[in-house]
Parts: C-alpha cells; sequence; structure tokens
C-alpha cells in the first residue's frame, strides 16, 4: 500500500476532525470513512453542539457515507476513528456491515470490546493502536482541562 493510503495518512484525518471536536468543547472524537481510498465523510463528536447522545462521530460519519454511496451498507469501506467505538457505534457499524474498523485509543471505561465483541459484521476486520498516542492523548488533555 503506498504511503499515501496507509492508515496513518488517513488516521491523521481522523486526528483533524477530532482537533475540530476540541475547539467546540466536544469530546475529541473524529472520524473518517473511506472507500476505494478515497474519504467520502468526515465527522466529529456533536453531542453538545446537537444536545444529543447520539451524535458521535462514528454515527455522523456513517449517515454521511451512507448518503454519499446513496445506500445504508458502507461494504468496501474503511472507518478510522481516534477512539475505540463504543456498543451503540459498534452496533450501527455492524449493521452498516463495514468492511473495516480502525481506531487509535482504546477506551477502557466504554469501548464495544468491554461489553459487546460480536456486535460488528462477522467479516468486518478491526486494527487497533493506529497513531493511539495521540488519540490518547489530546483526550487526556481535554478531560484534564475540564476537571
Amino acid at each position: 500500500m503506498s504511503e499515501l493510503f496507509s492508515d496513518e495518512y488517513f488516521m491523521k484525518q481522523a486526528l483533524i476532525e477530532a482537533q475540530t471536536a476540541y475547539a467546540k468543547r466536544e469530546v475529541p472524537i473524529g472520524a473518517i470513512i473511506v472507500c476505494r481510498n478515497r474519504i467520502i465523510a468526515r465527522s466529529h463528536n456533536l453531542t453538545e453542539t446537537l444536545n444529543d447522545v447520539t451524535a458521535h462521530a462514528e454515527m455522523q460519519a456513517i449517515t454521511a457515507a451512507a448518503s454519499v454511496l446513496g445506500g445504508k451498507y458502507l461494504i468496501d469501506c474503511t472507518l478510522y476513528v481516534t477512539v475505540e467505538p463504543c456498543p451503540m457505534c459498534a452496533s450501527a457499524l455492524g449493521w452498516s456491515q463495514i468492511t473495516k474498523v480502525v481506531y487509535g485509543a482504546r477506551d477502557e471505561k466504554r469501548g464495544y470490546q468491554k461489553f459487546s465483541t460480536g456486535v460488528l459484521h462477522p467479516k468486518t476486520i478491526v486494527k487497533g493502536g493506529i497513531m493511539e498516542d495521540e488519540a490518547s492523548e489530546l483526550m487526556k488533555r481535554f478531560f484534564k482541562e475540564r476537571r
């Protein structure tokens, strides 16, 4: 795979979205969805902005990507997200039949792997730890400032 289309390249794009969330005082999680090496959706948490507990970065990205593709299934797509998806987002990703999920930092408290590992589609590939330090540091800084 070309450096241009590496997991690190796309995770950097998700981190840009996380920085946007951070600037808006949203929990700094960013997500992008890639289909055939093209970014088709970018998003970040909007739970505070929209006053909606379901407005996670992943949920926003799923909706945007489905709109671009003209259908609800995200086959041949990869989600890049800065933090491991929660059970709600992982379930939505499972329903979307997304091909691959790549995340940065694990979420030890609320990540889907703690509660419901079987919610993703059986064929979905999961890869964690991509640019984990950058994603984790942004989260730590955000919550430290809020305390």
